[in-house]
């Protein structure tokens, strides 16, 4: 069992910056893929990023350029480094973990909002 909380969330002007933290802790044996998705009201929850161990980083064409997921394997922790934050970057944030036996974990989720 894995539990992840994020943290990081919050209310940020159009060009400013956030960091969105997510901790995994409990019983498991290795997190293959660290990712974070968001969801926008009315909207499906999508892909922003990924981190594939041993492999490397995927980013979806909208946040290309203005976030970065990394991520502390000793600490069980990956990050989404926000930075040019727009107006649709507005979305609950979630952390998703997928472990070596093909299991899928999610965060409670994080609120970001991008507003003047």
């Amino acid at each position: 069992q894995v539990q992840l909380v994020e943290s990081g969330g919050g209310l940020v002007q159009p060009g400013g910056s956030l960091r969105l933290s997510c901790a995994a802790s409990g019983t498991f044996s290795s997190i293959n893929v660290m990712g974070w998705y968001r969801q926008a009201p009315g909207k499906q929850r999508e892909l922003v990023a990924t981190i594939t161990t041993g492999i490397g980083t995927n980013y979806a064409d909208s946040v290309m350029g203005r976030f970065t997921i990394s991520s502390d394997n000793a600490k069980n922790t990956w990050y989404l480094q926000m930075n040019s934050l727009k107006p649709e970057d507005t979305a609950v944030y979630y952390c998703r973990a997928l472990t070596s036996f093909n299991w899928v974990y999610w965060g409670q989720g994080t609120q970001v909002t991008v507003s003047s």
